[in-house]
């Protein structure tokens, strides 16, 4: 694998030749599909626990990640995300790099696991759950596992092994759904889900150990220079994404601490995450920061446009309909997955919905390929004072909902400062900042996509499941439909789309002639 990473020519500033495509569409379409290959086993993980454990119990589940995901995110202070930022730039010294960034993560997650045994009993206080101080050894070691860990996809991304890095998603996935399922079907503790994540998370630390000795080999060592240049550029971001992390959770800690665990179940459960959301937009925006980086490089600043636009309008055909079709079938889906204990979560989910429709604009990514981490901060610190500011004042008005709300006009307000940013950055006007007239003509195909689903709806009586179906069929007909029929698609995206249904009919009757036969 070195072999083949040096063979490569490098132009005089060490920066490796860009692929001949602007778009992000092939390779992210190929680590998305590394992360949907686990989607199913990944979504169901909640949905299992739920029928396992009472409210209570699915409460201390919720709890305990969401304080490892605080942790996690805090303690890599943007050290992991950098290597997006210098191994495209210099891939002669990415095992210095790399070596770096290693180092510091272990460390930071050995500072994280002493912090939280340290601080179990008051967290289980300030949470109002006696039941937490006795699993958090176990969440300090997997955030540390998974700390050491976690560089393994951005290397591999950043090295343009796309094909490596989809397998790598699907199967630390499909491994960590099996290892959160599996034993609490077999001993219906919430321990042994804990035991299991911490055996998932150490065989990936083997994993990245072994390849990244193999990939550098003997450039596999730390550079002080090159850390002092990594914490440079990190330290900002990572301080903007610790803001970040702490406006995202705050709503949920809040929540937490003024109410019941059962009460925090029903409010986490409106706030579900539809992995194929990550699946899509972090590889996808991955790969928007690897080539626009290539590109300035290049010096084509004009090109870093087109890749904006490109990255938008693919996520956004998206995201879009999957926004809209989860607001109107919010109580079928929550009531389907998670039982009719959970029916109240259902008005939260349709409000945490729009985050969906927010999450086409990928302006971290923009920002951080333009080093305009500082930046990044000042907005996160502004998205953290609206929620701290609304957050009682919500909760007080519109119960649990009121924290949803707050969320999504805070995410709103961020986006729109980054937007403003961007123009300058890129040197163009609001016009030309997005790809207006394709967004509103998908919106408009959206939209009605929705009407035709209130129809199906109001002739319709049936539980949630074939309610679900049926008005899934009807809204991707009516939006396919629309999409195809005004063109909305360029040439080589309905060439793509027709090649797969193509090769899904020559399956499908392969399959058709094997069961005959």
């Amino acid at each position: 694998m070195a072999a083949m990473a040096t063979s490569v020519p490098a132009t005089t500033t060490g920066v490796s030749p860009a692929p001949e495509t602007d778009s992000v569409f092939k390779p992210a379409l190929l680590l998305m599909s590394g992360r949907t290959v686990a989607f199913a086993a990944t979504f169901f993980i909640p949905l299992v626990l739920a029928r396992i454990f009472d409210p209570a119990q699915f409460g201390t589940y919720k709890q305990l990640f969401l304080i490892w995901g605080t942790v996690y995110y805090i303690a890599q202070l943007g050290m992991a995300s950098s290597l997006y930022y210098f191994l495209p730039r210099a891939p002669r010294m990415a095992g210095s790099y790399v070596a770096n960034s290693l180092l510091f993560l272990a460390a930071s997650g050995l500072v994280c696991l002493g912090a939280l045994v340290v601080a179990a009993p008051k967290l289980g206080r300030w949470l109002s759950n006696s039941e937490l101080p006795q699993y958090l050894p176990w969440i300090g070691l997997y955030v540390f596992l998974m700390m050491v860990s976690m560089a393994l996809e951005v290397v591999l991304i950043s090295r343009a092994r796309y094909l490596w890095a989809s397998a790598t998603y699907a199967v630390s996935d499909i491994a960590r759904a099996a290892a959160f399922i599996v034993p609490v079907l077999l001993f219906r503790q919430l321990e042994w889900l804990l035991k299991g994540a911490v055996i998932v998370a150490a065989l990936r630390v083997v994993i990245t150990l072994f390849y990244f000795r193999r990939e550098f080999r003997g450039s596999f060592k730390p550079d002080g220079a090159l850390l002092r240049s990594q914490l440079a550029y990190a330290l900002p971001f990572g301080l903007a994404v610790v803001v970040e992390i702490l406006q995202a959770s705050l709503p949920q800690y809040v929540v937490s601490h003024l109410f019941d665990p059962a009460t925090f179940a029903i409010f986490a459960v409106g706030c579900l995450q539809i992995p194929l959301v990550d699946f899509a937009a972090s590889p996808t925006s991955d790969v928007m920061m690897v080539k626009m980086q290539e590109r300035l490089a290049k010096g084509r600043t004009r090109a870093v446009l087109g890749i904006w636009h490109d990255t938008t309008w693919k996520l956004a055909l998206l995201f879009l309909p999957l926004a809209a079709f989860l607001m109107v079938d919010a109580r079928e889906i929550i009531v389907f997955l998670f039982t009719k204990r959970y029916a109240a979560s259902a008005p939260i989910f349709m409000v945490w919905s729009a985050m969906i429709l927010l999450a086409s604009l990928q302006v971290d990514g923009v920002m951080r390929v333009f080093a305009q981490t500082r930046f990044l901060l000042v907005l996160n610190l502004m998205r953290l004072a609206i929620i701290a500011g609304l957050i009682h004042w919500s909760l007080g008005e519109f119960h649990l909902l009121g924290a949803a709300l707050v969320t999504v006009l805070a995410t709103l307000l961020f986006k729109a400062g980054a937007l403003i940013r961007m123009k300058r950055l890129l040197g163009v006007g609001a016009a030309d900042l997005l790809p207006w007239r394709s967004l509103g003509a998908l919106l408009a195909a959206a939209v009605c996509g929705v009407v035709v689903v209130l129809a199906v709806k109001s002739q319709i009586h049936v539980s949630p499941l074939p309610a679900i179906l049926i008005t899934g069929s009807a809204y991707a007909a009516a939006y396919v439909g629309l999409v195809w029929r005004f063109n909305l698609l360029n040439e080589s995206e309905r060439l793509a789309i027709a090649g797969w249904v193509r090769r899904a009919r020559i399956a499908a009757g392969l399959a058709l002639g094997y069961q005959k036969g």
